[in-house]
């Protein structure tokens, strides 16, 4: 995978380069220093899939809805 700036990733780039690279820290094959910039990219992933998935939750919580229930449109969330 190319290396993409972690901050410009989406949510499922962040994911899938996270498995990988936990994957390449559960085999142990790495050196100990490449293990550490592993370990850190990993925890800068974890990071970034954790503020996309707030984002998402905040956007879904601002739906309103309409007497029936019904999506109705979507109120303002600070930030968004």
């Amino acid at each position: 995978m190319d290396e993409i700036a972690v901050e410009e990733m989406s949510f499922e780039q962040a994911m899938a380069e996270l498995e990988r690279v936990l994957g390449l820290l559960e085999r142990g094959d790495a050196p100990l220093e490449d293990s550490i910039g592993l370990y850190e990219r990993g925890a800068a992933l974890k990071k970034r899939c954790e503020t996309k998935l707030r984002e998402a939750e905040e956007k879904v919580a601002a739906i309103t809805l309409d007497g029936a229930g019904a999506p109705a449109g979507t109120t303002a969330v600070d930030g968004l």
